[in-house]
């Protein structure tokens, strides 16, 4: 199998199955324990900013993002990000998270914010969210939390603790411009 195998798509209810398949795989039943799991409990995600990959018709990989709210800032969480173990390290994760970042900058999103490795995040734009700014529902390695900014100032309006954005108490606040 080489790369040029894979087809990336956005994600359909069609796709729903397969993508809880691979996230039992990837994440076991631990997976309904996670603070963002907790999050996404709150709520839909957003289908036109969430992606598969597929190799011979079926799905090999998803990621998903999920509209969030912290204090008066917004943004989307990414995640679940999950690859089946025989199309690991070839780059599949990469790719479905940089189609995620484009689709929500051109959604006009203020940022994207997960929990995950920074050393496999970090170079795909994330950094960490300074510790104490926002609160998880469950706990979580604080070092753990990273954010992707795409207008400038929107992490820092993100504060308290993380929901889903459909049980947000306090309207959007955007940024001043620069």
């Amino acid at each position: 199998m080489t790369l040029a195998d894979v087809t990336y798509l956005p994600e359909t209810p069609a796709h729903d199955l397969e993508i809880d398949d691979i996230n039992a795989e990837a994440f076991g039943p631990g997976r309904f324990t996670r603070a963002a799991y907790k999050i996404r409990e709150g709520g839909p995600h957003d289908r036109s900013l969430s992606f598969v990959a597929t190799h011979g018709g079926q799905v090999i990989a998803s990621v998903r993002m999920t509209p969030i709210a912290a204090g008066e800032g917004r943004a989307q969480m990414l995640g679940p990000l999950a690859v089946r173990p025989d199309f690991k390290n070839m780059g599949i994760g990469r790719k479905l998270v940089a189609m995620a970042l484009a689709a929500a900058e051109k959604a006009n999103e203020p940022a994207v914010i997960l929990v995950g490795d920074e050393p496999y995040y970090g170079p795909l734009g994330f950094t960490r969210i300074p510790r104490g700014q926002i609160e998880m529902p469950r706990p979580v390695d604080l070092n753990r939390l990273l954010a992707h900014e795409i207008v400038p100032g929107a992490v820092a309006l993100l504060s308290g603790e993380v929901c889903h954005a459909h049980l947000a108490k306090t309207p959007q606040r955007m940024p001043e411009p620069a």
